[in-house]
């Protein structure tokens, strides 16, 4: 199954909407924001893909509410049911709070990243958590 930018930036736009929701509820919403993105690519066997996303990725540090970013493939950690390595690259981002976090959605090097390299991906799934 193929992500087009727009189901990207819609699917983005629904995850924030429901983590602002979700957080203004209780006194977490004042939590630090960890960003977990997990990345398929149309071409998994492609060194060129996987590093042109890669070298995307890296640019995300740039914005200034990212206050740490990782990027990395998947371990070769011991198989167990528990363990999913199916995806390709990995990204993991820290912001203060959910206001950095959805600044950075709209922030213009976030935007270029989304345009210039989800031609590189089959699948994106984004896991956002409030630290407690």
């Amino acid at each position: 199954m193929s992500i087009t930018r727009r189901q990207f930036m819609a699917a983005s736009a629904a995850s924030l909407a429901s983590a602002s929701v979700v957080g203004a509820e209780g006194p977490s919403a004042k939590g630090q924001v960890v960003h977990t993105v997990y990345f398929w690519l149309k071409n998994p066997d492609s060194i060129t893909d996987r590093d042109a996303l890669i070298a995307g990725l890296k640019t995300l540090k740039k914005v200034p509410e990212v206050k740490s970013l990782h990027v990395g493939v998947p371990a070769n950690t011991e198989k167990r049911d528990v363990v999913d390595n199916s995806f390709n690259v990995f990204e993991l981002m820290f912001f203060d709070d959910l206001a950095g976090q959805a600044t950075y959605q709209q922030d213009p090097i976030h935007l270029a990243f989304v345009k210039n390299c989800s031609h590189l991906w089959e699948k994106v799934v984004v896991h956002d958590s409030l630290t407690v």
